[in-house]
């Protein structure tokens, strides 16, 4: 575009200066006019997306303005909005300028003047501060509030109170400060549309009323000469100065002893009647204008004189025990403020406040006790001491006494009692009654029963209390008495008997359970005994005596009592006794524990004699007729032996009348030694494994009637959840064996109904258990991985602790039919690879079972295959009379020698890979077969199949010469079939002979196939079977292609040589 101007400029000028040649006239030139540029935004810096205003002053309409910035054209997209002269945009920093542009002529006037404006990359940032900084301040307070902006100007500024806006936009917010300006104060400034501050920090301003002072001092009633100290306060800080007051007047130093430096204290050191009065204090801020209401008013009063302090005690005991509690206080009745001091015997002591308590006296707190009080801290004022108060304190705890009338430890029902308690010392006491330990309702000093019953029975007891302090003695010795009804009259024989014979003397005497001083009366079936030649009785009257029994005693006697020094009578006679006189002689009862015959050594057995009729008897023992030495009623033999067998008898004596009985009936016993257990095992072994059940059973020889128990290492066997025991324990079952029943077992036998054990064990049987079940080891042999068929191979199945085992044999997994320790294959097979495991089980009810032995794997491969192969070739048929046969194993790689056979039988030769066959040696033209041996495995291979050798040369020989013609006669026809194509000359079609076909084609072949191959015929010497009427896709023909039957491998040598004849063209076919 400028090259266009450039162009256009030399154009217009080279026309001017060819104008001027012509000589026209040219106009006048002017310099055009300089633009005045004006920033018509109040403020030269701005901030960021801030817009500002420019106006370019050009002084005629003619003229257009175009806007400069840095030197350069203004670039459109900024200009927000343009009006002649007038432009709008967002400002950046630099020069702003502009320059006139006619509207109708190509001359531009030059760049007005610059104006540079300042753009700030940050906001503006709002400053809120106060004057006065106080916080909080009082009701009537100006405080101002000032929002600045540091930069630029134009400002403009709204104020927020706890968030809400206000109305003003001063830059300054005056506040005459009442309750409702309390809050959080912010501000902002703003300018134009776009551009406002953050929020500023917030100002919290307090409004607090004006405080009333408080006026304090620590007592306002004083004595003469005491100090005292006024005090006045503010809340809110210590910025405050105190005047104070007396009457409403304002008080001065003189009349006081001083004022504190802010007017805060007012000391009075030594009170007298001027400083009486109300006193009033008023405060004020230092430099703020700020002042108090008057104090509420203080009323100081002064005493005419000192106060004296009066001690007193609580209780007022005169003498107090052990764990008391008393408490002293101290007390003055006027003022406040005390504070106290505690002397004991004239000696201080610590003890806080006016009263003095002792929670639980003692001895050491004996003693005389007094106070004194006082008060005031730099002057202190002192009372005089109050009066001593003594203190006395026994060492033990009291203990009352008990009395009781009558004194008295049984009485009987009806009787009346009563009891006293009395505690020497000291007053205040209030009694307490126990019975058997249970609180009585009684606080009297005494306790009367009358009319006694068995209930009142009991031991009783007393306590006193102290009425105040609560305090309690020790209990009193307790006083038991026993209420019981008047006893019955106990009546009793003097002998054991009361049924005698004539002559015989009897006593009888009677009794009081509760003792003596009791006289008795008698009566006999109910009339009074009187003393007689016979009958007698001794003091009080307590035995009747019969010297001589006769019928006349018979008869039931009772008697009654009466207590000899209290009107106390039995209502009741005792129980009668009935006395009898028999007349006849009584037979002894024998009897025997145990009730048997047979005794075993070392048990007891005991014998009873008893006479049935009365009492009183001694007793006489017979063994065989022999006197024992024994009077007791029972005979025992404890430890029998073999001399105590015999027969046993018995009689009775009376033991004073030496009356004697009849003997008994006899009892024979025998005595025999104990047998000995019996213990065996129920299956043949001892030594098992954990988990297989154990039996062991244990007899005696003279059989059943007993019972077992059971020992392991001697000590005693428990059933449990393993081990049990059938009935008598005659068999122990060990379910599940384990460590724990390893030992020697043994039992012993007892009888069911006597205590009868045997003395000696059992012989011993040693119980074995392994750790683990047994381990089964399978062996192979031969130990082959791989064996091949026809060989043979041995399982042994070994278990090498215990017997009595059974095994199992496992192929697979599967059982198989075989037994015995042993598994033997005689000639293996394919199908005998697997993997072979044993198993091992003995016992019948519960079959224990040993883990499966570790597996054996056999591999049974098929035994390689020996085959022959005829050397001789064809070009040798003519030449020699002998064959060269090779056995070789063509499905191993191993190393291979080989033995020959011929009709079955071993050639005695060194072992070779190949055989010589002469006619010499083989005039009869047998069959051959081969075998290779080897030194690894497998040691020999399968025998080949039979070779036979009959007529192979001859075969050979004529199939050679029958091929050799029928080759060269092919060559012949078709040399001569070539030359009749090449020299004969060809006919008319309609003139051409038919000519003879050369060749048959394959139908003609197929059709002639049921004819029988001569040559097949003169080869083998023998019938060919008849060919099947339907041939293969190609025909069967007799031909040099014709299938020989040869059977051995030599002739199938011979075979495979034909067909490669076939495949090079010796077939023949039509050339049509």
């Amino acid at each position: 575009m400028w090259l266009v101007k450039v162009l256009s400029v030399i154009y217009f000028t080279a026309c001017a200066a060819q104008n001027s040649s012509d000589g026209y006239t040219s106009t006048p030139i002017y310099d055009p006019p300089k633009p005045s540029l004006k920033l018509l935004s109040s403020w030269p810096d701005v901030f960021e997306n801030e817009t500002v205003e420019f106006h370019c002053d050009v002084h005629s309409p003619d003229w257009t303005a175009s806007w400069f910035f840095k030197g350069e054209k203004l670039d459109t997209d900024l200009i927000l909005k343009a009006d002649g002269a007038y432009i709008y945009i967002t400002a950046y920093e630099g020069e702003y300028a502009c320059r006139a542009d006619p509207t109708s002529r190509g001359v531009s006037s030059g760049l007005s003047n610059t104006v540079f404006i300042t753009v700030y990359d940050y906001s503006p940032t709002a400053m809120l501060t106060k004057f006065p900084d106080f916080n909080p301040m009082y009701v009537g307070e100006t405080v101002n509030l000032t929002c600045k902006v540091n930069l630029s100007s134009g400002w403009k500024y709204q104020w927020y109170k706890n968030g809400i806006e206000l109305q003003t936009t001063k830059e300054t917010n005056s506040i005459d400060l009442s309750f409702s300006d309390r809050g959080t104060y912010q501000c902002k400034a703003f300018r134009g549309e776009t551009i406002s501050t953050d929020i500023s920090e917030e100002i919290k301003q307090d409004v607090l009323e004006i405080p009333v002072p408080a006026l304090k001092s620590t007592w306002s009633d004083v004595f003469p000469s005491e100090s005292v100290e006024l005090g006045c306060a503010m809340d809110g800080g210590a910025d405050w100065v105190y005047t104070w007051y007396k009457h409403g007047h304002e008080v001065q130093a003189d009349d006081v002893d001083s004022l504190g430096s802010n007017g805060a204290t007012l000391s009075i050191r030594s009170a007298s009647a001027k400083h009486k009065g109300e006193y009033t204090c008023k405060g004020k801020l230092n430099n703020r204008p700020v002042s108090s209401n008057f104090s509420p008013g203080l009323t100081l009063s002064v005493y005419d004189e000192k106060p004296s302090v009066t001690l007193t005690q609580d209780p007022e005991y005169n003498v107090m025990f052990p764990g008391e509690s008393v408490s002293f206080r101290c007390h003055i009745g006027v003022s406040s403020g005390w504070k106290y001091k505690w002397f004991k015997d004239g000696v201080p002591f610590n003890a806080p406040g006016n009263t003095y308590s002792l929670n639980s006296v003692g001895t050491a707190n004996s003693g005389s006790y007094s106070c004194q009080a006082e008060r005031g801290e730099d002057k202190i004022f002192f009372i005089s001491s109050s009066q001593a108060i003594r203190l006395e304190v026994k060492g033990s705890q009291p203990k009352p006494l008990l009395t009781q009338v009558p004194d008295v430890v049984k009485v009987y029902t009806g009787e009346s009692m009563s009891f006293k308690c009395k505690v020497e010392l000291s007053s205040g006491w209030r009694y307490q009654w126990y019975k058997d330990g249970i609180h009585l309702l009684s606080n009297s000093n005494n306790l009367t029963i009358n009319d006694a019953k068995s209930v009142n029975g009991g031991t009783y007891k007393c306590s006193a209390t102290r009425d105040i302090t609560m305090y309690n003695t020790s209990h009193s010795d307790g006083r038991t008495i026993q209420v019981s009804e008047i006893p019955v009259p106990s009546l009793k024989s003097v002998k054991p008997w009361l049924d005698v014979f004539p002559g015989e003397s009897v006593k009888l005497s009677c009794g009081m359970a509760d003792g003596a001083d009791w006289t008795f009366s008698w009566i006999k079936d109910e009339r009074p005994v009187q003393a007689d030649g016979t009958t007698s009785f001794d003091l009080d009257a307590a035995t009747l005596s019969i010297s001589s029994a006769s019928a006349s005693h018979r008869g039931q006697y009772s008697c009654s009592g009466k207590l000899k020094s209290r009107p106390v009578v039995s209502s009741t006679f005792s129980h009668g006794l009935n006395l009898s006189v028999y007349g006849s002689q009584p037979k002894p009862l024998l009897t025997q524990v145990p009730d048997v015959v047979k005794v075993y050594t070392g048990e007891s057995v005991s014998f009873k004699c008893k006479v049935e009729l009365s009492s009183g008897w001694k007793y006489q023992w017979y063994k065989d007729g022999i006197l024992l030495l024994s009077n007791s009623n029972n005979l025992t033999i404890k430890g029998a032996k073999s001399v105590n067998g015999g027969t046993y008898k018995c009689s009775a004596t009376r033991d004073i009348t030496m009356y004697n009985t009849s003997h008994s009936d006899g009892r024979t016993i025998q005595v025999s030694e104990i047998p000995v257990p019996s213990l065996k095992s129920v299956k043949p072994w001892l030594d098992v494994f954990p988990g297989e059940s154990v039996k062991l059973s244990c007899g005696m020889a003279d059989g059943a009637d007993w019972t077992f128990s059971w020992f392991k290492d001697k000590q005693h066997v428990q059933a449990d959840g393993t081990t049990s025991f059938d009935l008598d324990a005659a068999t122990l079952s060990i379910s599940s064996a384990s460590a724990s029943h390893r030992g020697q077992y043994s039992c012993l036998g007892k009888l069911k109904s006597r205590p009868v054990v045997s003395s000696t064990f059992s012989h011993g049987l040693t119980l074995s258990v392994y750790d683990t079940k047994p381990r089964v080891t399978l062996m192979q042999n031969p130990i082959h991985n791989v064996m091949h068929t026809e060989d043979s191979v041995s399982f042994s199945c070994h278990i090498n602790v215990s017997s009595g085992w059974k095994y199992l044999w496992l192929k697979d997994g599967k059982l198989l039919p075989e037994s015995g320790n042993n598994h033997t294959i005689k000639s293996v097979e394919t199908k005998t690879t697997g993997s072979y495991q044993c198993q091992t089980q003995r016992g019948s009810d519960a079959v224990f079972s040993s883990d499966p032995s570790p597996v054996v794997k056999l591999d049974v491969k098929e035994r390689p295959q020996a085959g022959i192969t005829l050397l001789t070739g064809w070009s040798e048929v003519f030449s020699t009379d002998s064959l060269v046969l090779r056995c070789e194993v063509h499905e191993s790689q191993d190393m291979w020698n080989y033995t020959w056979f011929k009709a079955g039988q071993h050639i005695n030769r060194p072992p070779s890979k190949n055989h010589l066959v002469t006619p010499q040696n083989n005039p009869e033209q047998s069959e051959y077969t081969c075998r290779g041996i080897s030194t690894g495995r497998p040691s020999y291979s399968r025998n080949s199949d039979s070779f036979q050798t009959k007529n192979l040369l001859l075969k050979r020989r004529v199939l050679l010469s029958i091929s050799g013609c029928i080759f060269f006669g092919i060559i012949a026809v078709f040399l001569g079939c070539i030359f009749l194509r090449v020299f004969r000359k060809p006919a008319d079609d309609k003139d051409k002979p038919g000519e003879a076909e050369l060749f048959l084609t394959m139908s003609q072949l197929r059709q002639l196939s049921d004819t029988t191959c001569p040559m097949a015929q003169y080869i083998t010497g023998a019938e060919l079977n008849d060919p099947p009427k339907e041939a293969d896709e190609n025909g069967t023909i007799c031909s040099e292609t014709t299938q020989l039957p040869i059977t051995s491998q030599d002739e199938q040598v011979v075979e495979s040589e034909i067909e490669d004849v076939t495949e090079k063209n010796g077939g023949l076919i039509s050339f049509k």
